[in-house]
This record gives C-alpha cells, sequence and structure tokens, in this order.
C-alpha cells in the first residue's frame, strides 16, 4: 500500500526517486537501445530491422521494397520508437563505407563519405543482404528465445543465431548513460580463422589468437600505425590505434603531387578537404597549389593535392598527416551486453561468449531436428504396419463410424498411437503400391541414420564444435574477401625494412643537394662510347656529382664538409622517376647552413665489424668502427675532425688486412695496407696518407685487390684499366706512384675504381646523362697511358662514377 498524508498526497524523498527514476532510465538506455549483444553483436533496433525483413519477405532472391514499408513493419510490430531512429539504423546497415559487411542491401541514395545523408524512404529501396541470410539462419528451429512484442500481439527474438561472429567482424558503437563501446570491424576470414583456433584450443593464447586476427579492417581500408594500439585492445578491451590515410606521392610535368586514395574510417570526406583548404589559406601549410576531389562512386577515393615546384612533397605530406584527419587516432572500447550486463571484454571473451552462443544454437537446433525425426520415424513405423495389414486396416476404417473410433481400433489392434492412426487415417490411396513402400522404407532408414547422428552430436561435445567449425568454414569460403586495412610497424616497433621489398637501387646526389632513389633497372647496358640517357631534371646550373647502387634495405652514411654523419635507410629516400629533380637533401638531413654532403656509404648489417676509413682532401687518412657510428642522432654525430681548409672527399668499409689505394687528380696513387692506420675515435684528425705537391688533391680510393684492375677515369670521359699487380705496396704517406698521363683532351683524374671485367660501371656527366658499360669493353693498359673514349660529352665532363657489382656493392 502506498501511504498517504491526511490531505491524501503521497509525500516521496526527491532525491530517493532521482536515483531509482534514473537508474531505470540508464539500464533501459544501456539494455535496450546503446550497446550491442555479445552473442549477435546487433542492437534491439538493427536485430528488428533483420528479423522485420524476413517477416516481410523481403530476402535477397525477392525484388526490392521501399524503405518506408520496412521502417512500418519494424516500427508496428517490434520497435514503438520515431521512424526516423529506424531509418538511420537501417541506412548504416545498407552503408559499405560504415559498415564492413552490410546486412542491409540499398538500392538508391543511401548517404556517403561526404556526410551526406540518405534520400527520404519513400525513394529508396531495400532488401536483406545475402550475408544477413546467416545472422538468421535456423531462427525457425527453436535455435534461439523469442519474447511477446510491446503490444504482445507478436513475438520477436532476444537474440538472432548469428552464424558468423558479427561483433568482431562488424563491430559497434554507441553512447549509453555514463558509458560508450567503439567496437573495431575486423576482416570475415581472419575472425573465422580465430574462432575455429579457440574451438580447437579453448587455452589458446590472445598471441596466438593475433596469428590469425591480425588487427581491425575498416571498410574504408587505409594504415594502422604500429600493432601497440591493437595489442592492448585485445588483451585489455580498450586501446588506441593511429589510422592513417593511403596517399602516394606521383610525378609528372616536373612536378609532385600527393594522391590520397583511401581516408581513415568515419572521416568526412569533404570536411577533410575543407580542413586542408583552410591551412593553405591560413598560411600553416605552404607548398601546395591546388586540390582536387576526383572521387567517384565507381572508382572510389582520389584526392589530387598538386604542389608548387619548389614544395617537399614528403615534408608536406606529413604536416598533412599531423594537421588533418589525414591520421586519427581510433579508440577501441569493447563493451558489450553480456546476460544484459554491460562489461568490456577482450578478444578471448569476445570469441568465447559467441561460441557459447553458438553451441548452445546448434545443440537447440539439433534437438528440434532429432525430434522432428523420431517424429517422422514414428509416423513411418505406423504406415509400415498399416502395410502389412491393409486388408484389416481398410476393414476397420469401412466399419467405424469416425475418425475417433478408427484411431482407438487400430491402438486396440496393433498397439498404434494417435498420431499414428491420425497418419494412416490421412493415407492415401496410391501409398498402398509397392513402390510407395520402398520409398517409406528409404525414408525410414534414412531417417535412423540422422537421429543416431543428431544423438551423437549432442552426447559428443567434439562433435558438436566440429559441425559449428564445418558451418562457420562454409561461411568463410562463401563471404570472405581480401583485407582493406594494411597493418605497418610504426616507428621502433620492428625494422621497417621487413615490410619492404629488398631490390638494387640507384641513389643520386647533385651539386644542390637534391636526392632521389630510382629502380637501379632504370638503366640499360650500353657499349663503349654511347651517348648515354637522360637520367634527371636539374635545376639551372646544377649538376649531378654523386651516384651510388646499393639496396633499397642498406643504411646510408652521409658524411659532410663539416665532418658530421648522417644516417638513413635506403627507402627513406623518396623513389622518383628518372627525369624527376629528387628531393634537397635539407629536408630528411638536419644539415646547418653551409653544410654540404660529400661522402655517402651505403652499409649493411652483416657489415658492423667493418672500420669506416675516412681519407680528406689534403691526404688525411683516419679509421674507425663502424660500431661508434650505429646510432646517429637526428642532428648527426662527429665523424672526423678536419683541419682548416681541408674537407672530407671518400669514405670506404674496410676489414682487417684490406690493401687501399688513393689516386690523386694529377695522377698519382700510393696502396698500403689498412693495418697501416691504427683505429681512432670519432673527434681524431687522422694521419697522413700520401704526400702531396701544392696543386694536388685526393680524388678517391678503394680497396685493393690483386686479381682485379683499377680503373682511372678522367673529366674527359677518358678511361683504362690498369692490372693492381702493377701497383706494389708502398709505406703511408710517401709519394706514390705515377697512375694515369694527364693531357688536355683528358682532363683531371675525377675517379678510379677496384674492378673486374666482369663490373660495369655507370659515368655522369654535369648535364646529368648517365652511360652504364661493360668494363670487358674498356682496354687494359700501363701506368703510364691516357686510355681510352669511354663517353662522348658533347661539351661536358664527368662528375661521377660508380660500379655495379651486385650484391657486392
Amino acid at each position: 500500500m502506498v501511504e498517504k498524508n491526511e490531505n491524501g498526497i503521497i509525500e516521496v524523498d526527491i532525491s530517493k526517486k532521482m536515483r531509482s527514476s534514473y537508474l531505470d532510465y540508464s539500464m533501459s538506455v544501456i539494455v535496450s537501445r546503446a550497446l550491442p549483444d555479445v552473442r549477435d553483436g546487433l542492437k534491439p533496433v538493427h536485430r528488428r530491422i533483420v528479423y522485420g525483413m524476413q517477416t516481410l519477405g523481403i530476402t535477397p532472391d525477392k525484388s526490392f521494397r521501399k524503405s518506408a514499408t520496412l521502417i512500418g513493419e519494424v516500427m508496428g510490430k517490434f520497435h514503438p520508437h520515431g521512424d526516423s531512429s529506424i531509418y538511420d539504423a537501417a541506412a548504416r546497415l545498407a552503408q559499405d563505407f560504415n559498415i564492413r559487411y552490410p546486412l542491409v542491401e540499398g538500392q538508391g541514395n543511401f548517404g556517403n563519405v561526404d556526410g551526406d545523408r540518405p534520400a527520404a524512404p519513400r525513394y529508396t529501396e531495400v532488401r536483406m543482404d545475402k550475408i544477413a541470410l546467416e545472422m538468421l539462419r535456423d531462427i525457425n528451429k527453436n535455435t534461439v528465445d523469442f519474447v511477446p512484442n510491446f503490444d504482445e500481439r507478436e513475438l520477436e527474438p532476444t537474440v538472432l543465431p548469428s552464424r558468423f561472429p558479427n561483433l568482431i567482424v562488424n563491430g559497434s558503437a554507441g553512447i549509453a548513460v555514463g558509458m560508450a563501446t567503439n567496437m573495431a570491424p575486423h576482416n570475415l576470414k581472419e575472425a573465422i580463422n580465430a574462432v575455429v583456433s579457440y574451438m580447437r584450443n579453448e587455452d589458446i593464447s590472445i598471441e596466438e589468437i593475433m596469428k590469425d586476427l591480425k588487427g581491425p579492417d575498416f571498410p574504408t581500408g587505409a594504415i594502422i600505425l604500429g600493432k601497440k594500439g591493437i595489442i592492448d585492445a585485445y588483451k585489455t578491451g580498450r586501446g588506441k590505434i593511429q589510422v592513417r590515410a593511403r596517399a602516394e606521392i606521383e610525378e609528372y610535368k616536373n612536378r609532385s603531387k600527393i594522391v590520397v586514395t583511401e581516408i581513415p574510417y568515419q572521416v568526412n570526406k569533404s570536411n577533410l578537404i575543407i580542413k586542408i583548404a583552410d591551412l593553405v589559406k591560413n598560411k600553416e601549410i605552404e607548398g601546395i597549389a591546388n586540390i582536387k576531389d576526383l572521387s567517384s562512386h565507381k572508382k572510389g577515393i582520389r584526392i589530387e593535392i598538386d604542389l608548387k615546384r619548389d614544395a617537399n612533397p614528403k615534408v608536406i605530406l606529413n604536416q598533412l598527416y599531423k594537421n588533418t584527419q589525414m591520421q586519427i587516432t581510433f579508440g577501441i572500447i569493447n563493451l558489450c551486453l553480456v546476460d544484459g550486463e554491460p562489461k568490456v571484454l577482450n578478444i578471448k571473451e569476445l570469441i568465447k561468449y559467441y561460441v557459447d552462443h553458438q553451441r548452445e544454437v546448434v545443440r537447440r537446433r539439433t534437438e528440434f531436428d532429432l525430434d522432428k525425426a523420431k517424429a517422422r520415424a514414428h509416423i513411418i513405423e505406423g504406415l509400415k504396419i498399416a502395410l502389412d495389414n491393409i486388408d484389416r486396416i481398410i476393414e476397420i476404417v469401412r466399419n467405424s463410424e469416425d475418425d475417433a473410433e478408427a484411431k482407438e481400433a487400430f491402438t486396440r489392434e496393433f498397439g498404434l498411437s494417435e498420431l499414428q492412426g491420425q497418419a494412416i487415417l490421412d493415407m492415401r490411396i496410391k501409398r498402398l503400391t509397392g513402390l510407395e513402400r520402398e520409398k517409406l522404407d528409404n525414408e525410414y532408414n534414412d531417417l535412423i541414420k540422422l537421429i543416431a547422428k543428431l544423438e551423437s552430436i549432442l552426447e559428443n561435445k567434439k562433435l558438436l564444435d566440429q559441425t559449428i567449425i564445418d558451418e562457420i568454414e562454409e561461411i568463410k569460403e562463401k563471404y570472405s574477401d581480401l583485407r582493406r586495412t594494411v597493418i605497418v610497424a610504426d616507428e621502433g616497433e620492428i625494422d621497417e625494412e621487413e615490410l619492404i621489398a629488398e631490390e638494387d637501387v640507384v641513389i643520386t646526389l647533385t651539386q644542390f643537394g637534391y636526392i632521389k632513389r630510382m629502380p637501379e633497372g632504370t638503366y640499360k647496358p650500353q657499349r663503349r662510347g654511347g651517348t648515354g640517357i637522360a637520367a634527371l631534371t636539374t635545376r639551372e646550373e646544377d649538376f649531378v656529382k654523386d651516384l651510388y647502387i646499393t639496396s633499397t634495405h642498406d643504411t646510408i652514411l652521409f658524411f659532410t664538409n663539416f665532418g658530421r654523419v648522417y644516417s638513413l635507410k635506403a627507402y627513406d629516400i623518396p623513389e622518383s622517376s628518372r627525369q624527376a629533380k629528387g628531393t634537397a637533401i635539407v629536408n630528411l638531413l638536419n644539415l646547418s647552413r653551409d653544410e654540404q654532403v660529400t661522402a655517402v656509404v651505403p652499409v649493411r648489417d652483416e657489415e658492423e665489424s667493418s672500420s669506416l676509413t675516412m681519407i680528406t682532401k689534403n691526404g688525411l687518412v683516419k679509421k674507425t668502427g663502424y660500431s661508434e657510428f650505429k646510432n646517429i642522432r637526428k642532428n648527426g654525430l662527429n665523424a672526423i675532425n678536419l683541419r682548416e681548409g681541408d674537407s672530407l672527399i671518400a669514405v670506404r668499409l674496410t676489414k682487417k688486412n684490406d690493401e687501399i689505394i688513393l689516386v690523386t687528380k694529377n695522377g698519382m696513387s700510393i696502396r698500403f695496407g689498412e693495418n697501416a692506420v691504427r683505429s681512432m675515435g670519432r673527434s681524431a684528425q687522422g694521419v697522413k696518407s700520401i704526400e702531396l705537391k701544392d696543386d694536388d688533391e685526393v680524388v678517391s680510393f678503394d680497396i685493393a685487390e690483386n686479381e682485379k684492375y683499377l680503373l682511372v677515369i678522367s673529366q674527359g670521359g677518358y678511361g683504362k684499366m690498369t692490372k693492381m699487380s702493377e701497383y706494389r705496396n708502398q709505406n703511408r704517406g710517401g709519394i706514390g706512384l705515377i697512375t694515369y698521363k694527364i693531357t688536355e683532351k683528358t682532363g683531371k683524374v675525377i675517379s678510379a675504381k677496384v674492378i673486374d671485367k666482369s663490373d660495369e660501371v655507370m659515368m655522369i656527366t654535369e648535364k646529368g646523362i648517365v652511360i652504364r658499360i661493360q668494363t670487358e669493353g674498356i682496354s687494359v693498359m700501363g701506368r703510364h697511358t691516357s686510355g681510352v673514349k669511354l663517353m662522348n660529352l658533347k661539351d661536358s665532363e664527368v662528375v661521377a662514377v660508380a660500379k655495379y657489382v651486385g650484391d657486392e656493392i
């Protein structure tokens, strides 16, 4: 009884009433609106939409129906809320940019990634998508519980059978009272593989699950940076992952452009473009000339960002990642309903509850099929008895006043049940033929086998699980597709080179500091004396001064005129076409004013035990262990302490027992052992390598090998090969030997390389013309000769030479 005061008023404590009312409201929102069920991954409105399509009969093999029809069905029978809430939910189930595997197939305008809303429901049409059939599969076999609807005129399911892990596959998002869920979508094949692995080993670790389930797979593709956020989410149910747009740098008409083909999940494309335009307008990002949205429904997303001529595309791309939604943080919260209570689950728990649901579904289905099979077998047993005694059966029927009397006689005389008796009465005369008897026998035998199979499934948990595995594997084969979202290593997680193909590349560096990477196959071997091909387009008066052939996995050390060293991986150098100018190296290395790169050394991991031997222009030599250069900061390290007026001209990796040969621009050379130079620290100056005349300087050095040749090339494009045996070992610091005869037409020596006849060399001129020639076509001559013409220069000079010897580089 409710107590009233003397005035008939019920007195209530307002604070207690507010608490209880708010709690009731909160639980209603949590259970009936905002959070998905862990078993089928659906909120009530979505579940009612999918079930409503079945009650309407708009399955994938039927024609589309107006969306308004579906709204009316769902609102009138199951979901007594606003029509807009139902339509918005149905539209989301049809949007392939919002849901990984749509459950509704839409026809008409259902919105887009620009944030445009779907057309009115009277204009659009819907029907069930094929995969939605798997959500409802076996629902009519007592696999799930049904409850009365809001007016108790209809029955609706409390959960769908969901024969694939919909919550893991399609994810979910929702805001309840005091809590929120944001579950990421996954690839169907990976999710099913993870479920199967769990069913075969319930003690499986989350690390083992991640071998199958790599990470989220968003409808819009894009790139996930790093696995830390994924691991956190899978282990704790909460995690933050970095999602980045897929963008590529393309070259056209001596300019670069950034092309965006995939954007992060749930990012509004129009707002993204507007944000980029605002950053350009406010001069927060400089170097962008134009932005074009060339996206279409058929070809997908394509945003072209044209850059100005002097812009560095990599720098601008990083600015876009930093300042726009081209890179976002997706926060995962695996909050869902477990037995009506909200819980945050890790990935193994999500799989466990789904598997438990499937075991219940298949068990109940098996029981349903078993009861149906037993009932049919019972009827057939009666029919067989009737056929065996057909004359007496006909006589009883003929002499009975009604069905009840006939059935009573069947029971009294043959021990038949009422159901069997009714089946006999309903039997047609044609069933009396011998053929029909054979059919009954075959059907009965099949039923006995089916009953035995169903009973074994119910009795044996392994058979039950294998049934689930077989059926879910069929779904995987039928509906699985390729992963859309790529997962790449974040900085510091793993070596990026594990994700990059190893291949030979050409790296060029110009006088004004432009660097680029090109495929080694860009150049084809040419015969001696060829004219070469254009290597790149440079700014006026610029020319290529260094050219190297290396591997994408190599570490590239950059030594500068300030005696400092910087480090990059070869794949960190932007790839460009043969004609492109490249990227200004100041955008890749933190160089000081007037600091220029003077030596570049590719280094592989297996060479870490080697030393770096440095030669300066004034003839100083220094040897330092490579280990002192392994951890190079972004601002670089001091590599050598240079004297005033000196500069570093060459650096090579050397090992014990190596012999070094130096060549000067005036054609002198000296050969001595690497062990003649003691190892020094990075701050040392070095020791004298060769005695130079006033107008001479060292131009190159290499590792001497007796069975090979020394190739000397001059500025005028002349060159020759000389047997290494002609260069005897001398004491370090001497004047050396003559190695090249300099004339007016040959010009000074530009480079010298130790080679054999199977090698190829690449020469490049100040105009950017490259030629690749086989050394077997170069004449072998003595030390006191000038050689032969290797390249037709056409009013130019050779400025760089590189040797290609495959994996030895």
